[in-house]
């Protein structure tokens, strides 16, 4: 087997440059770097994990939970998260939770007790204290997309209420006065966000927010469905729907379609993700886009900065806290 000793002498540096260059800690010039990679190539080198692990006493390697790996959103942000570690040179060890606490507790301490050098928390459940607990006895953990109330470590999410005001001021500026609301569950940071961007757009209008129009409490589209349904049997059903998540537009659509009301000619629907599925919709979904990619790939950059014992930087299309 050959060994990093080998690799230097047939790329003629020494075994120090190849380990830092191995390990990302080194800038070589291109044709430095050409040699290295040819070398590990043709001798076929495999570092020793396990030494290396004893030596440094790190893993190499993180934890991400997320809620549902089996939805687009969640799909695509563990996928960029899981990018952007192994262009840094770590294995991820992924847990989904189905949004279920006990379930995240445990995915909490299996991945604990596999001794990952940090853990990428993904949540959309209300926490009543418990994770929050849990995540401050952790060293090395990064929160992202939603926010845990009481959690003394780095959060990273995009600007929510932003996104939401800008969805209904672009319902208002279209002409729509009646606009429903359908938001997830109660007690998420998202949610509460969301909302209130679009209560502050509603008040600068000076248009009325019909209670009997605004419903809450769950992301996935068959509550959505029914809600949409209801808004329509009131006295005067609203012109527009602003969904706060592409899945939530997707029951909006569902219970349109139910209806027999056409979209958009009889009445609007904006979504907040932009997910690529929503691409295939016939009229395509318009929507708040969420730069997902680039949240994952902040993620991990910000834990990679905590592994580094470095101060994490924040891009300027998140919030990082």
């Amino acid at each position: 087997m050959a060994t990093i000793h080998d690799v230097a002498l047939d790329a003629q540096v020494s075994p120090t440059t190849v380990s830092r260059y191995i390990n990302n800690r080194i800038e070589l010039p291109a044709s430095t770097a050409a040699r290295i990679d040819a070398a590990i190539a043709k001798l076929d080198y495999r570092p020793n994990l396990l030494a290396k692990r004893l030596s440094t006493g790190r893993t190499e390697a993180i934890g991400l939970v997320a809620p549902e790996i089996r939805e687009p959103f969640f799909a695509e942000l563990a996928s960029a998260v899981e990018d952007e570690a192994d262009r840094h040179g770590y294995t991820i060890f992924m847990s989904s939770t189905r949004s279920d606490r006990q379930r995240e507790i445990a995915s909490l301490n299996r991945l604990h007790d596999r001794h990952v050098d940090g853990l990428i928390m993904m949540t959309n459940t209300p926490d009543d204290g418990t994770l929050a607990a849990l995540i401050g006895k952790r060293r090395n953990v990064v929160v992202i997309d939603e926010d845990i109330p009481g959690v003394m470590v780095p959060r990273v999410f995009v600007e929510n209420h932003i996104g939401a005001y800008k969805a209904t001021r672009y319902l208002i500026e279209a002409g729509h006065e009646r606009i429903g609301y359908i938001g997830g569950p109660d007690g998420l940071y998202t949610v509460r966000e969301r909302r209130a961007g679009y209560l502050q757009a509603m008040k600068e209008a000076n248009l009325k927010v019909r209670a009997e129009h605004l419903a809450g409490g769950s992301f996935m589209p068959d509550f959505a469905r029914k809600a949409t349904l209801e808004f329509l049997k009131t006295r005067t059903p609203p012109t527009a729907i602003l969904a706060s998540s592409d899945f939530i537009a997707i029951g909006v659509l569902q219970g349109l379609k139910q209806a027999e009301i056409k979209v958009p000619s009889q009445m609007s629907v904006v979504g907040f993700d932009d997910m690529p599925l929503t691409e295939l919709f016939n009229p395509p979904l318009t929507a708040i886009r969420q730069p997902i990619e680039a949240l994952g790939r902040q993620g991990f950059q910000v834990l990679f900065s905590l592994l580094s014992g470095k101060q994490p930087r924040c891009l300027p299309c998140c919030q990082c806290n």
